[in-house]
C-alpha cells in the first residue's frame, strides 16, 4: 500500500481498512486528504480484498469538509473539491467491495455524508450525526444527496434545516446506519456484519451491488428493468451455476472466484 500523509491503510487477509488519520483536524476533508481517500479506494478495489473498513482516528469520526482549505477558494477551486468529494462518493458506491463506516463520536456534514456513502454502517454509542450547515452560513448540499436516500425526506429536512446532531439510536431508527453497539463492542460487530456481507461468489457479489445502485430511486418499472436483465444475464455465470448445483446436490459450493 502507499504511504499517505492522511490515511492508515492496510489489509489483513481479505480485510482492507483505511482509516482517516488527521486527529488534530477532526479528520476534516482538505482537499489533499479527499485526493487520499480516493486513491486508496481504488488502489484497494485491485487487490483481492473483499470487504474494506472506513474509520477514523481520534474523538471524531470527520468533521467534514476542512475549511481551512475552502474559505481561500474562489467558485472553480471550491467546485473543484466538490467534484472529487462527490467523485470519491461515486467510488465507494462502485468499486466491487463492500464498505463499510465504523463511526465513533461525531460525523458532521461531509462526514456524515461518507457515512451515508458507505454500503453499511455501525456505529458506536459515543456516535452522533449532523448536517451542521442548516444553523450556518454553507447549507449542506451535497452531503444531504446520500443522507436523504438513508433516511427519507423529513427526517432529511429535519436533519438539514435545524443542524441540530442526532445520537446513534437515532440516526439507526431512521436508517441512517445497520446498528449501535457500546463503544467497545465496535471492531468486533464491524467485522462480524462485514464478515457477512462478504460471503458467497465475489463476481456475483460485485455485480449485485453495482445493480443495486443501478435501480435505488429509479421508478419502479425501470428498476425492474434493470434488475431483470442483470439477474438473467448472471444466471449464466460460473458462480450462479454452482450456487444451483450445489444447492440441488446438498453440498457446499465451491466458488469460483
Amino acid at each position: 500500500m502507499a504511504d499517505y500523509r492522511n490515511l492508515l491503510v492496510s489489509l489483513d487477509g481479505n480485510i482492507a481498512r483505511i482509516t482517516m488519520n488527521r486527529p488534530d483536524r477532526r479528520n476534516a476533508l482538505s482537499g489533499e486528504h479527499l485526493a487520499e481517500l480516493q486513491h486508496a479506494f481504488v488502489t484497494v478495489a485491485d487487490t483481492a480484498a473483499t470487504g474494506i473498513v472506513l474509520a477514523g482516528n481520534g474523538p471524531v469520526f470527520s468533521a467534514g469538509h476542512d475549511f481551512a482549505d475552502l474559505v481561500d477558494r474562489d467558485l472553480l477551486g471550491v467546485r473543484e473539491m466538490l467534484r472529487l468529494c462527490t467523485k470519491l462518493m461515486h467510488t465507494m458506491q462502485s468499486i466491487p467491495q463492500v464498505v463499510i463506516a465504523s463511526v465513533h463520536g461525531l460525523a458532521t456534514a461531509a462526514g456524515c455524508q461518507l457515512v451515508a456513502s458507505c454500503d453499511l454502517a455501525v456505529a458506536a454509542e459515543s456516535a452522533g450525526f449532523a448536517l451542521p450547515g442548516g444553523k450556518g452560513g454553507w447549507f449542506c448540499h451535497t452531503p444531504a444527496v446520500p443522507v436523504a436516500r438513508a433516511v427519507g425526506r423529513k427526517r432529511l429536512m429535519e436533519l438539514a434545516l435545524t443542524g441540530d446532531a442526532i445520537d446513534a439510536r437515532t440516526a439507526e431508527s431512521w436508517g441512517l446506519v445497520n446498528r449501535v453497539v457500546p463503544d467497545a463492542e465496535l471492531d468486533g460487530a464491524v467485522l462480524d456484519l462485514l464478515s457477512r456481507a462478504t460471503r458467497g461468489s465475489l463476481a456475483s457479489k460485485a455485480l449485485g451491488k453495482q445493480t443495486l445502485y443501478a435501480q435505488l430511486d429509479r421508478p419502479e418499472a425501470d428498476a425492474y428493468a434493470i434488475a431483470l436483465e442483470v439477474m438473467a444475464a448472471a444466471s449464466q455465470t460460473e458462480g450462479a451455476k454452482e450456487g444451483m448445483t450445489a444447492f440441488l446436490a446438498k453440498r457446499k459450493p465451491v466458488w469460483p472466484d
